[in-house]
């Protein structure tokens, strides 16, 4: 199992040095902000989380690992999990992170 810090660490090697990035805690774990909206992020419990937003979930759906997320039972609409079997190489987590950051990246800036 993904720790939340082995995790977070390849987000890191992945985002590098962007200074369009930075980090929050969020979720009981850590996120990734993109000019200053929510692009992915690590849960407490290992858990990879990324924004697609609604109009790109159902492209992001067809990727393997996609899951459902929700913190209440409720499903959060544009926001998914990724099954850490599909995230072993960093070519993956790299397409999600891509994935999230078409839709977050159009975003305006907080």
């Amino acid at each position: 199992m993904t720790s939340m810090i082995e995790g977070t660490d390849r987000l890191r090697d992945i985002l590098g040095d962007d200074p369009n990035i930075a980090e929050k805690k969020m979720f009981g774990g850590v996120a990734f902000m993109l000019n200053g909206n929510m692009l992915c992020g690590y849960t407490n419990k290992g858990k990879l989380m990324v924004r697609v937003g609604k109009e790109l979930e159902a492209e992001a759906r067809k990727l393997p690992g996609a899951q459902d997320m929700d913190f209440t039972g409720k499903k959060m609409g544009g926001m998914l999990f990724v099954d850490e079997a599909a995230l072993e190489e960093d070519a993956a987590l790299q397409q999600w992170i891509a994935l999230a950051t078409r839709f977050v990246g159009a975003l305006p800036a907080k």
